[in-house]
This record gives C-alpha cells, structure tokens and sequence, in this order.
C-alpha cells in the first residue's frame, strides 16, 4: 500500500485493476492524491501509468474490465452515470493529454476548442470567452495569444499545440489536474516554466496533481511523491527524495541508472554531404477584413549549415524556434529562399519527379511514434511502402526478405510484421519508424524528437541503436530534440536556435560544457547537465 498524506485524499484508488480481453494490464494499484500535492506516476512504456489515469475517469475502451475502488473526494466514480461524467471530466478533472496532435480537433481552430470547454462548464461566450482563452493562452507562456487564438492546430509545433492542452486543462480550475506527459514536446526552458505554472495553480487553487512521466529529472524538481509502476504492478510508493535516494526496488534502481550515455564514433571532416547557404523561411500572417496584411513571419532567419558524412548535426532551441521548420525545408517539404545542396546536385533547383527520385537518400523520423504509422496497414507494409515506390521491380519475394532483414536490424522480431502499430509500445513504433527509413539505403536521416515520447529506458537503447546504424551504415543525422542529455551522447556538432535565429554553433561538447550565449546557458542549467569529458 502507499504511504497516505496526512490530508483527506482528493483521488483514492484502492485494488485498482485493468485488464483487456481478460489480459491484466494492471494490478491492484493503490495511491491516493492529495488536495495541494503532485504524486508522480514513473514506469516504462507499457508499464500502465496512463491506463490507470484513463481507467479511473472511464476513458478506456470497451473491452477494458475495471475493477476495485476509485473515489473523487468523496464521489464514488463505479456508481457515475454517463451523463454524470461532463461535470467531472472537464470541470472537477483537468485532463493533459500526451498527443497533442490527436488530442485537438484539427477542424477547430486554437480559441474555438478551449472556448468550448468555457461555454459547457462555465457559460461563457461571445468577448467574455475570447478575453478569457487569450488570458490562458499567455499563462501558458505562448507567445501573440492574440494571433495564436485564431490559427488552427496544424499551423503550431509540438510544444505550442501541448501548451494549448494545458490551457484546456486549466481553463475551468480544476480540483484535480491528471497531466500525462505534459511536457514531452516541450524545450527543458519551457518545461520548468510550465511546470512551475502548474505547480503556482496547485497551490493558489489546492488543486492536486497525478503527474504521469518518464522524466525522472522532472520528478525530482516538482513532485512531492513518487509511485513506480513496472509491468503494471507498484514496485515502490514514498517521498521522491527516500524513493530517489534510497531505493527499495532494483527496477527504480534501473530507472535511474537510464541516462543516455557515450559519444557517437568519430568521423573524419571530408566534402559536405549537405550545405545550405542563405536559407529562411518566412510565413504570411492571416489578413483580416478591411486591415492590410502584416508583414510575414520570419519562422527560420537566413542561415548557413553543413553537414558531413557520418557525423550527427544536432538542432535545438526552444519550442517554436524554428527547429523543425528549418528540417521541412532542408527536406523541400516547406517553401524556402536559399540554396541547398545534397551531395553535387541542388535541391532548391529540384522540383516533381525529379525531387521525387532523389528522396530515398534523404528521410525523416518523426517526432510523434503514434501519429506517423498508418493504424490500418500492418507493419510489413508500412516498412516496404517507400521500398515499393523506389524499387517497383523487387518481387514480393525480395521484399519480404528486405523487410525481415531491416527489421532484425533495428531489434525487432520477425513476426512483428503481421501486426499492427496500436499493438506495439512506444518505443517499438519509433523502431518501426527507424527501419521504414533505413530500408531505403538513405545517406541522410532527419531525426525529429525521436526520443521525446519515450520513457528513459528506452530512450537508452534507442540511441545506442541509432549510433550503431550510423557507425554500421555511414549515416548522416540531423538530430532535433529538446533533450540536451540525448543530444549530447548522439551529435557531434550542435545548433543553437532561438526565434529563428542561430545564436550558437560548434563542437557539441563545447558547446555543452562552455556555451558563450547566455540562451545556451539557460537550456544547459535548466537541463541540470553536469560537465562530462569526452
């Protein structure tokens, strides 16, 4: 059993359990949250940190079987009506989801889909809701929440769409606020600011916090308690400094030994593999009626960037400072000024089948594992798609060989190929993403976050992967991530972005270790990075 806050718990579960199909996916749990506290939920992917936040306020499908006790101060949540759930879900529960992307109504735009909570919890509308979603916006830290209120989700990056969640989350003061992996996409400068919002509204509001993460830096710095799941089951429930500090449970004790470790192998400087001279990015601001047009906006300020065979250029910065915006126009899947150059041939020349061709040298990772596999095709045909299109005249034969081949290579077993990416855990998907890349042969991969929706463990391994493929395959890496620890073990050079704009480039120890700006040094100390030799 847990320890009990000296308080009246806000949420108990007691017994809790899962199962789907008549499979337990957790185990009698038992934890309770207390008004004004942060209970942490750590475990790796598959673990039941989000099936237990789920199953307690009824979000699980309907082949999942609950049982044993679950209580919302003292309303009993077995015996809630459906129609008794609005009042809860949204009013009394705040509820952060970790997909963003699939979170928000990609046909809403931002201020319509947080003015809609406002209209059914609180009866807001017209000037009223709009001053009020502007106020949320800039509590978030969003940057013109009086142009943001008004764009759509798919005109946002990952971190300003998941603060657009929390915005949600916050807009009724909830009692009890569930944040499942709210920072993920989100920059180590924002996640501090965040979650120090987060933890101002707790305490202005007593509001009580289920904090479920991989981040164990995270945990240290902002939750009060600490409960580990391992394979749905609770290995240890306590304060975070005991928990951290002297472990009871050799998988906490594994959890935290997780820290990306190592360099990437050394690469001899030879010709450029990529160059890029010049290159921006800037986007029309929307024009409204009777107003003239703003100027555009400067998404990637001209830059100049090269790129090695064999070496890992990492790019980072805060959320929205133009990190993937520069890689979409690296890749020409974003319009651009300047000049690129892949090899000896110019892709800013390049255009239709010409372009189209030359795509199987270069490919991309995403950052989301979940949103970027096809939920209708299997494994197999996910991973041979792109093989298909470059090489039409391989048999059925020769494919299925290549597809079992690169899939034994990124650590995947071969009857992974028949099945289908909601049966497989996070860090599986993101394999599966790695080998739909590498089948192709590319000398070039854009790696955007890869990491960030994974737990530490596999992050771990996931890097030992990547830099194994680079040193087996010669690969070149344009690595982005908000992550200076995995940024650190995987690139050898580094960029420093900030509003678009290069603040800082070089060796990316030496970077690490003495940043010149003083940006740089707020991301390396909110990171909590200590120096390391090479």
């Amino acid at each position: 059993m847990p320890e009990l806050s000296s308080r009246s718990p806000l949420l108990r579960l007691e017994e809790f359990s899962v199962a789907f199909d008549g499979v337990t996916v957790l185990d009698r749990l038992s934890l309770t949250v207390a008004p004004g506290e942060t209970l942490a939920l750590v475990g790796e992917s598959g673990s039941g940190k989000s099936v237990s936040a789920l199953g307690a306020m009824d979000l699980l499908p309907g082949n999942a079987a609950v049982s044993g006790a679950r209580w919302l101060g003292d309303t009993d949540l077995s015996r809630l009506r459906r129609r008794d759930w609005q009042g809860v879900r949204g009013g009394r529960v705040g509820f952060i989801f970790q997909e963003p992307m699939t979170s928000l109504n990609p046909l809403h735009t931002v201020g319509k889909q947080i003015g809609e909570t406002l209209r059914l919890h609180q009866g807001l509308s017209g000037r009223a809701a709009r001053a009020r979603i502007i106020e949320l916006l800039a509590q978030v830290k969003l940057q013109r929440p009086e142009e943001l209120i008004d764009v759509w989700p798919h005109q946002l990056s990952g971190g300003q769409r998941q603060r657009v969640m929390i915005a949600m989350a916050i807009a009724n003061d909830p009692a009890l606020l569930i944040a499942d992996e709210p920072t993920t996409a989100l920059d180590v400068t924002v996640q501090q600011e965040i979650l120090a919002l987060l933890a101002e509204l707790r305490d202005h509001h007593g509001m009580g916090m289920l904090f479920i993460t991989h981040d164990l830096n995270l945990v240290r710095r902002h939750a009060d308690r600490v409960c580990v799941l391992f394979q749905g089951r609770e290995q240890e429930t306590g304060p975070v400094e005991r928990v951290f500090g002297s472990p009871t449970s050799a998988y906490t004790r594994t959890l935290l030994d997780a820290e990306p470790e190592g360099r990437p192998v050394a690469v001899p400087r030879g010709a450029p593999l990529l160059q890029a001279r010049g290159l921006g990015v800037s986007f029309q601001r929307p024009k409204k009626l009777f107003v003239k047009r703003p100027p555009a906006f400067e998404a990637v300020r001209p830059l100049d960037l090269t790129l090695a065979p064999g070496e890992t250029l990492g790019i980072v910065g805060e959320s929205g400072s133009g990190k993937t915006t520069l890689a979409l126009a690296l890749l020409r899947l974003t319009q651009s000024h300047g000049e690129i150059t892949f090899g000896d041939t110019r892709l800013d020349t390049l255009a239709g089948g010409a372009l189209r061709r030359l795509r199987h040298r270069v490919q991309i990772v995403f950052q989301d594992p979940f949103g970027s596999l096809s939920p209708r095709l299997p494994v197999s045909e996910i991973v041979s798609e792109g093989l298909r299109f470059h090489q039409p005249t391989l048999t059925e034969v020769e494919v299925a060989r290549r597809v079992a081949e690169t899939l034994a290579e990124v650590g995947l077993p071969a009857d992974c190929a028949d099945r289908y990416p909601h049966e497989f855990s996070g860090g599986q998907r993101q394999r599966i993403a790695v080998a739909r890349a590498i089948i192709l042969e590319p000398e070039l991969i854009v790696l955007d976050e890869p990491t960030s929706a994974l737990d530490r463990t596999v992050q771990k391994q996931l890097v030992v992967l990547l830099r194994d493929l680079q040193a087996r395959r010669g690969l070149s890496y344009l690595f982005i991530s908000h992550d200076l620890a995995v940024v650190r073990a995987m690139a050898h050079r580094i960029m420093v972005l900030k509003e678009g704009e290069v603040v800082e480039s070089g060796d990316c120890l030496d970077v690490l270790e003495n940043p010149r700006s003083d940006y740089t040094r707020a991301l390396v100390a909110a990171a909590g990075l200590a120096p390391r030799l090479a």
